[in-house]
């Protein structure tokens, strides 16, 4: 079934969200990938197609004063998500675990 395998930058922005716990909101995401990965990154619908898919879900803050009483859009795992996300990591490692000790040696 399509959609069922999660691409680079979903699986990074999961794992993001993960990683942030309760402070994983937008600007948050975006600076902790990009210290991460030296990439410039621009969520722009990664959070609202990763939320179709059911892999995270969202929940408004409270409004801040420092913020001009805007409330932060946080994001969490779901269920499916976190399980996408152990599925990834398990495929990794049994594609890691195959590649015979010789190959690193040349290197």
């Amino acid at each position: 079934m399509k959609g069922t395998n999660l691409g680079e930058f979903e699986e990074l922005v999961l794992l993001t969200v993960a990683a942030l716990i309760e402070e994983a909101y937008s600007v948050a995401i975006c600076d902790e990938l990009s210290n991460q990965t030296g990439r410039s990154v621009k969520l722009g619908v990664g959070l609202s197609r990763l939320e179709e898919k059911g892999l995270v879900k969202n929940q408004l803050g409270e409004a801040k004063k420092a913020r001009g009483g805007k409330r932060k859009r946080f994001y969490q795992l779901t269920t499916p998500g976190k399980a996408a996300l152990v599925r990834a990591k398990s495929m990794r490692d049994q594609l890691w675990d195959r590649i015979p000790s010789l190959v690193w040696k040349k290197v």
